[in-house]
């Protein structure tokens, strides 16, 4: 009897249902964290707008539905099987292209601070380019695996991907929104290399990346005084240095331990953009420096644990899956670095969000489904390792 326990509890414990735990509490704690210190930091702004009908919770309700819908699009992500996300990766990939079009258009597309960046529907607002981030990954992942044998030539493996990452930027840099742009190059270029393109070719594509960033920040004044105040945001603290200069003091105000939950001072309608691209900063002034070690440890773990998925199904010979794995990753490694980079001052302001804790639905609902095809990834390798050991 009490072997027979043994071996069923045995079998229990290794059913394929298992995930990676590495993978999935850091992304439900980042999820959960963001709800809390979104709340704290859109409280004040909530209160004190017509626009929210001076509700203190309005943010954290919007937030919170945004965090159901997106939960629940990740289970259903995570019962899609990879194949059949391979297949429909080029179509998806059209449809965003289509969005990043529609939101162009004139009384279609809707400006905020004058970026055409969001489509209206009803009470909420759809960001294409938050979605393209997701269908780039599924899109140069099959386009790579195809591709496996051309990699090595300009003509066959890197012209197509170029001609269509060109179209991308073009339609990104309309809006504008350069952040999705760098973040969606990253990905194409990042899923690139590790298909294994050429050495030579890949040097001259970052080189040739490195002349465009200058040019397209060079011929437009408004990025170009986004680089100068960031260099020294002192020099006009109450002008183009403004929201720099106050996120810096955020951070000097939470010296080690933080202020305490809820006691920020800059939140109160003097760090614009509290809520959303600056949340980082609040989290420094309300919980310290080990209130900011702790969230850069949650998303090192998380990119480390999407790479060491990809590489597992590499070895297992499914190399879309691993290309899909690493280029989530790449997203959310490449995102949160440059979110954070521009709290820190490290980085010129680009208007990207904190993956998966900072206020917006359409961000918040993409990484959702990117973890939950992440994790199927992983649950893929783990049934076929299971099916290659019996």
């Amino acid at each position: 009897m009490l072997k027979r326990w043994a071996l069923a509890t045995q079998h229990k414990h290794n059913t394929p249902s298992e995930l990676d735990e590495l993978l999935l509490w850091p992304a439900l704690g980042l999820l959960l964290f963001g709800m809390v210190m979104v709340y704290s930091s859109s409280i004040a702004l909530a209160e004190g707008s017509r626009f929210t009908g001076h509700q203190p919770m309005y943010f954290l309700l919007r937030h919170s539905v945004f965090l159901c819908v997106g939960l629940v699009a990740g289970v259903m992500a995570f019962q899609i099987p990879l194949r059949l996300w391979q297949q429909a990766a080029p179509w998806l990939f059209l449809a965003g292209v289509l969005l990043l079009v529609l939101v162009l258009v004139p009384h279609v597309g809707r400006s905020v601070n004058g970026a055409q960046r969001w489509i209206p529907l009803g009470p909420i607002n759809l960001q294409p380019s938050e979605l393209m981030k997701l269908f780039a990954v599924l899109y140069a992942a099959d386009y790579t695996a195809r591709k496996l044998d051309d990699m090595s030539s300009f003509r066959r493996g890197f012209f197509p991907m170029a001609v269509v990452m060109v179209l991308i930027g073009g339609l990104l840099l309309r809006e504008p929104d350069f952040g999705a742009f760098v973040v969606i190059v990253s990905i194409a270029v990042g899923i690139l290399f590790l298909g294994g393109i050429n050495g030579r070719l890949f040097g001259g594509l970052l080189l040739v990346m490195a002349v465009a960033f200058v040019i397209l920040i060079w011929s437009s004044p408004y990025r170009l005084e986004r680089i100068t105040s960031y260099m020294d945001p002192w020099k006009d603290p109450l002008g183009k240095g403004y929201q720099l200069s106050h996120a810096l003091i955020a951070f000097g105000r939470g010296e080690w331990f933080g202020v305490g939950l809820g006691a920020s001072v800059e939140k109160l309608f003097y760090l614009p953009e509290a809520h959303t691209d600056f949340l980082l900063a609040v989290i420094a002034e309300e919980l310290g420096f080990v209130g900011v070690l702790v969230t850069i440890g949650l998303f090192a773990l998380l990119v480390q644990r999407a790479f060491a998925i990809g590489r597992q199904a590499l070895m297992l010979d499914r190399i879309y899956a691993g290309l899909v794995a690493q280029g989530v990753g790449i997203w959310l490694g490449i995102q949160t670095f440059i979110n954070m980079g521009v709290n820190m001052g490290l980085l010129p302001t680009k208007g990207l969000t904190l993956p998966l804790m900072s206020f917006g639905g359409s961000g918040l609902v993409a990484n959702c489904l990117a973890l939950g095809v992440l994790l199927r990834v992983d649950w893929e390798n783990r049934q076929l390792m299971r099916g290659q050991q019996v």
